[in-house]
């Protein structure tokens, strides 16, 4: 598989993090290679500052690198990405500033560039952070798969930026051309949502959880985890790991049930382990936490866990993959101790039993319905 894409700078070897030759999922698209194309195109002045917002794999900044862009992304595993990406191309050290979806916004933007996010609401959260530092000449192009824009995207560049348009669809890929207006009159920022847990939830009922825009389900409580928050076990005094915690709903559960559980909960995202402090403090927990955004369980000493908890996403951006899932449960395989468990909550037809199996040499089945099952595996 060719792992170089051509662009006008260059043509720049590029992988995802961590790299998996099981996954050879490539680290770019086509709505990459036309914004890059486009810029190089209408000669779009590349010297003040650039901001390049939701760089899947690092593939927008290191083609851009000589010009020093800023690339604020929400995703570890994203920037990691760009950092190898960056030095296998041969960049200088600090030529992109790496900023997270955290972090303070650059004061002026003069080329934003926006690589359209699965979630809605974390456009409209970076568009609103973005927008005071958007001056009337600032050049704002956005792209994504003609799939991944919608109608509601681009209202949300015009409610938030100014007047929008798009372009022809090319290989798939589609650019949206904003213009910033310096009178318009910006809406509030919605974000973080909060609201409580519903009273079938078992012993967590009525808490109270933090979003930041972007978390998955990000206004409601979703149904998987609805139905895990009802079979979760005991912390009993242990250290139980939240893997990949999103709002931290799960791991407060088990805190607030015993106050002497130490949870660890990590996320890949930013704006996930955010919210799952933010969960975590608003229901005022006894226990003693700790909050770490990171690849999985990577770091965690080997045999040093009792209980992980986890709810694996099952996507990867646009593409279906358990790739995500089976390295998740393989970082718990190794983080267990002897006799620590693994509970699994996932979409019936996803099959992770025959994955746990296969990992832990065992798997069970702890609760189910007519889309969930709950699953343990226990390391031997």
């Amino acid at each position: 598989m060719n792992d170089r894409m051509t662009t006008p700078w260059g043509e720049p070897a590029l992988t995802r993090f961590p790299e998996d030759p099981r996954d050879r999922l490539r680290a770019w698209d086509a709505s990459d290679e036309y914004l890059l194309r486009h810029l190089a195109e209408e000669r779009v002045p590349l010297d003040g500052t650039v901001v390049v917002v939701g760089d899947r794999w690092g593939a927008l900044v290191t083609a851009l690198a000589a010009h020093g862009p800023v690339q604020i992304t929400d995703s570890y595993l994203a920037r990691e990405a760009t950092r190898a990406n960056l030095a296998r191309a041969g960049a200088e050290p600090g030529a992109v500033r790496l900023l997270t979806t955290q972090d303070p916004p650059p004061e002026r933007v003069d080329v934003l560039l926006v690589r359209v996010p699965k979630s809605l609401a974390l456009l409209e959260d970076q568009l609103l952070r973005l927008a005071p530092a958007v001056h009337p000449g600032t050049v704002v192009v956005g792209t994504g798969m003609v799939k991944e824009i919608h109608t509601s995207t681009l209202r949300l560049f015009e409610r938030i930026l100014g007047p929008t348009r798009t372009s022809l669809a090319e290989k798939k890929a589609r650019l949206i051309f904003c213009t910033p207006d310096p009178a318009l009159e910006r809406p509030g920022s919605p974000w973080p949502y909060v609201y409580a847990l519903p009273d079938d939830v078992g012993p967590a009922a009525g808490s109270t959880v933090v979003n930041h825009a972007g978390v998955f389900c990000a206004d409601r409580l979703d149904i998987g985890t609805r139905f895990f928050l009802r079979h979760l076990p005991d912390g009993r005094g242990r250290r139980v790991v939240d893997l990949g915690c999103g709002n931290g709903v799960v791991g407060t559960a088990v805190a607030l049930a015993d106050p002497n559980a130490e949870v660890l909960f990590v996320d890949e995202s930013f704006q996930a382990v955010a919210s799952a402090e933010a969960t975590y403090e608003a229901n005022g927990a006894p226990g003693r936490a700790e909050f770490r955004v990171g690849d999985g369980l990577a770091g965690v000493p080997s045999g040093s866990v009792d209980l992980v908890l986890n709810n694996p996403p099952f996507h990867s951006h646009q593409a279906t993959t358990d790739a995500t899932a089976r390295r998740m449960f393989t970082g718990a395989r190794r983080a267990l101790r002897p006799g620590g468990e693994l509970w699994v909550v996932g979409n019936r037809h996803l099959g992770y039993h025959v994955t746990l199996r296969k990992l832990f040499g065992n798997s069970q089945l702890v609760a189910s319905d007519p889309k969930f099952v709950v699953l343990k595996a226990v390391k031997r």
